[in-house]
């Protein structure tokens, strides 16, 4: 009898091994042999048609020493802020109004989310459209001639609108289901000692949905330190590098200048600014998610 349970358990075992093979078979293939090759890299100087050359830390010496190395960390620091902030206030004020069952939520809720599934290619000729200094219907409806993508000054607010409002529908969803979550019993205590709506949402509301609001913002702050798509259609990361960030130019030194070796070496310091931040934000969430004890 042991043996048969035995036999069977082995059966199981191989069983769920050969079920989860494929997966772990792509991982190793296409994240942690990459990854550790790129790593590798970082240390070498590599066109992709000469021999590698082992040059140490001088790819990391060369871009910290860079100015414009600064100019395009400065550059996604400002995008990813302005994008983590306003990509959690809109869809948090948008959640509450569409979570007090008004007429037609569903059509505003399918509505908002939208851009999120819709391909970045098509948004990206879309809002280029949009913004057209010659025909775009920004110009012609506010009756300004101003060269939004072509202007330094402009170049990086139109990307930040474009970004948060593609992002809207996927937060705004996440919010409603933290708020129908909450119990509405409490909702309704509050109102009953006096409460009016702000004071409701800003004391009961917000610290019973803290957990989501703070799970909101780290994989927004992380998806925007990671942007690329939408420079890569829109910009270039022009006009004179006003919108050029690290991700797209991680690209143009690996697939435009040839560059390996300095290519992974800003991937990598990339990777440690986002591993400090997600450390900082996890260390900030006891005063960030109420009732957070761990």
């Amino acid at each position: 009898m042991n043996d048969m349970k035995n036999g069977q358990k082995k059966s199981n075992i191989i069983t769920a091994m050969m079920c989860i093979l494929p997966a772990v078979i792509g991982i190793l293939v296409f994240v942690i042999i990459p990854v550790i090759c790129s790593f590798s890299l970082s240390f070498t100087d590599w066109d992709l048609l000469n021999d590698i050359k082992f040059v140490g830390f001088e790819n990391y010496k060369s871009i910290l020493t860079d100015n414009l190395f600064w100019k395009m960390l400065g550059n996604t620091v400002v995008y990813a802020f302005s994008v983590s902030v306003l990509g959690v206030i809109i869809p948090l004020v948008l959640a509450c109004i569409l979570n007090n069952k008004i007429r037609g939520s569903e059509f505003y809720k399918t509505a908002y989310f939208i851009p999120f599934i819709t391909p970045m290619i098509v948004i990206a000729l879309v809002w280029q459209w949009i913004f057209d200094p010659n025909i775009g219907i920004v110009n012609s409806l506010l009756n300004l001639h101003l060269n939004w993508l072509y202007d330094k000054a402009y170049a990086m607010p139109v990307l930040i609108v474009v970004s948060v409002w593609k992002l809207i529908g996927y937060n705004m969803i996440i919010l409603l289901s933290g708020l129908a979550s909450i119990n509405q019993e409490v909702l309704e205590a509050s109102k009953i000692d006096g409460a009016n709506e702000f004071d409701t949402f800003r004391h009961v509301t917000v610290p019973m949905l803290s957990s989501t609001i703070f799970f909101v913002v780290v994989i927004t702050s992380i998806s925007s330190f990671q942007v690329f798509d939408l420079i890569y259609m829109m910009t270039q990361g022009g006009p004179e590098n006003s919108t050029m960030v690290l991700v797209y130019a991680i690209y143009k030194y690996a697939f435009e200048y040839f560059d390996i070796g300095r290519a992974s070496a800003i991937a990598y310091v990339l990777f440690g600014i986002i591993f400090v931040l997600v450390l900082f934000q996890w260390k900030l969430r006891k005063k960030m998610v109420y009732n957070e004890d761990a």
